[in-house]
């Protein structure tokens, strides 16, 4: 019996069809999360796309929530802030790499790694 917890994922999509790859994709980023840290619980992905760029084209916004045994983590990756969010994938990458930098913090947290400042 395969004993590995599950994560509780969830993805959505705003303003697009819901799509295979990116959905494969974003479940394969969320595998990849748990080797920054063991204790994720619950995982809510949105994909949307902004409709208000004419000039720059259809921009991508990742958002990702997470749940992590008594925490809760939030990466946000806003189109206005990289031109480069015309593409998904992307979009996908960034937000996602984000989150993996606050799972490090807190697994550095947790085990008791961070420096602290002198006051």
């Amino acid at each position: 019996m395969d004993m590995e917890k599950k994560i509780l994922t969830q993805i959505s999509f705003k303003n697009l069809d819901r799509s295979d790859a990116v959905e494969a994709l974003i479940r394969e980023k969320i595998q990849k999360l748990k080797l920054f840290h063991a204790g994720i619980v619950r995982c809510h992905v949105v994909v949307s796309r902004d409709h208000h760029h004419h000039h720059q084209g259809n921009l991508f916004h990742v958002a990702i929530d997470l749940s992590v045994a008594g925490h809760k983590l939030v990466a946000n990756h806003e189109p206005e802030e990289d031109h480069e969010y015309t593409n998904v994938f992307v979009a996908i990458r960034d937000a996602f790499n984000s989150m993996g930098r606050q799972l490090e913090d807190l697994a550095r947290h947790q085990q008791g790694k961070v420096k602290s400042h002198a006051t």
